[in-house]
């Protein structure tokens, strides 16, 4: 009785890390036959577990949705990684989600053993400004985009321009990414033929799926980094900074979360930034820790400067 109840929590668990499984495949992850499988499976139906069958050739299994939310099963690095990205969506920025992260956080970490409690305690998230106001995602719009990036559906929906102005865009949506307090779609634009980077609070879904399609590799192969030379390409205020610190340098990997790095030589390289103004892009060099020379930045001199006074005269009031 024991082994089999160990077997259907190793079924259970199997069924959740894959989307689809064959009879055979699960039998093999098993060690048994795939008349077992069968036997197992409907163990898990009688406690109200949705297990679908696939069919085809081979036929398969697949754990769908219920009417009401089963037990999930995690391993320890699992259930350590959900309860820090419970941690992280308290200051996510998505609409309505920082309560109910809480919630969900305060339940898990109940439960959590103490030697995996000290692992989740050790990461506090801190909310970092970025130089734009935050914008608040419908969370329905992040399931429904993130479901379609995982399935690798196409997804058409309408999008707000930087004018105000909606469009039509049907694209092969990629990966979600954050940046700063906003959330990006990267995706390939089927109309247009190129990739795109569409703001998700932009974006009103008009279909919950799309006809299937093979992923595309994307240029740069990180979305993050490919965001990020997106996103500043937008900004209104373009600058050129040179880094003293090489292009491979745990620095410059940093400063290129919000722009593009261009290697000049061993000791240098360049940083492509945009921001809303001198006074935005001011707040993004400060924390970069090297020093920097101005290569093109027009009135970013003069900022710095009654910035650098203002700074010495704080030093100078302050108390020995």
């Amino acid at each position: 009785m024991k082994e089999t109840s160990a077997r259907l929590l190793r079924l259970l668990a199997l069924l959740q890390t894959r989307r689809e499984w064959s009879g055979y495949e699960l039998a093999d992850q098993l060690g048994v036959s795939t008349r077992t499988v069968r036997r197992d499976v409907d163990k898990l139906r009688d406690l109200d577990y949705p297990v679908n069958a696939v069919k085809g050739i081979a036929g398969g299994y697949q754990l769908g949705p219920g009417a009401q939310l089963p037990p999930l099963l995690l391993d320890d690095d699992e259930a350590v990684a959900t309860a820090i990205a419970l941690r992280m969506a308290t200051v996510s920025g998505v609409a309505g989600i920082g309560e109910t992260a809480v919630r969900a956080l305060l339940k898990l970490e109940q439960v959590l053993p103490s030697r995996l409690r000290h692992r989740v305690t050790a990461v506090q998230p801190s909310a970092v400004r970025t130089p734009f106001p935050a914008s608040a995602v419908d969370p329905e719009v992040l399931s429904t985009v993130g479901a379609a990036c995982r399935d690798h559906h196409r997804l058409r929906f309408d999008y707000c321009g930087h004018n105000g102005t909606y469009s039509v865009r049907l694209t092969e949506p990629h990966t979600l990414v954050t940046w700063g307090s906003r959330w990006y779609l990267v995706a390939w634009d089927c109309d247009r033929e190129d990739w795109r980077t569409f703001r998700a609070d932009r974006i009103r879904p008009q279909a919950l799926t799309g006809p299937r399609f093979t992923p595309r590799d994307l240029p740069s192969g990180d979305p993050a980094t490919y965001v990020a030379r997106s996103v500043a390409q937008m900004w209104p205020y373009q600058a050129t900074i040179r880094l003293h610190t090489p292009a491979a340098s745990d620095t410059a990997h940093a400063a290129a979360t919000y722009g593009r790095i261009e290697p000049i030589d061993h000791l240098t390289c360049l940083l492509h930034i945009g921001a809303d103004s001198p006074r935005g892009l001011t707040f993004l060099l400060g924390a970069i820790e090297v020093d920097f020379d101005i290569v093109d930045a027009p009135q970013l001199a003069d900022h710095l400067q009654r910035l650098a006074d203002r700074y010495h005269r704080a030093i100078q009031a302050t108390p020995n």
